[in-house]
């Protein structure tokens, strides 16, 4: 059995950011020489979220704009877990919108349906933080 394991990290220049992260875990398939196996990758801190879906901008705005409405940052006073950060929304972004993702190799390719991609998600940005990104099978 082959694998590989590999961190990506990401420094977001906002508090709330999605960004596309397919080409790097594609390449890490290539370089891994996996041709039929399974692909992990989760986001690393309990602020940040790992998903699949359309690359499409809109759609990503509409993902913040909701995500607001279900967990909204201020006032921050309505959270209990507010205690030195204040990030307790960030906490509840993350819960709905997923830790990580596992994606079947087939051929040496992520195998994906029509417009699906990995998006890494922040809702807590402009810190340094980490997604795991775990390969395996023949």
């Amino acid at each position: 059995m082959k694998h590989l394991t590999r961190e990506l990290w990401f420094n977001t220049r906002k508090r709330v950011e999605f960004i596309n992260i397919y080409r790097e875990v594609e390449t890490l398939v290539v370089e891994s020489g996996v041709q039929e196996g399974l692909c992990l990758v989760n986001a690393m801190h309990i602020t940040a979220s790992v998903f699949i879906n359309d690359n499409e901008s809109g759609l990503h705005y509409d993902y913040a704009v909701w995500l607001e409405k279900v967990a909204p940052h201020d006032p921050v006073s309505q959270y209990r877990h507010n205690v030195g950060e204040e990030n307790a929304d960030a906490h509840m972004k993350r819960q709905i919108m997923g830790r990580e993702v596992v994606v079947a190799i087939t051929e040496g390719r992520l195998h994906f349906g029509p417009w699906e991609q990995i998006f890494y998600g922040e809702f807590d940005g402009k810190r340094r933080k980490r997604v795991l990104v775990k390969i395996i099978g023949e």
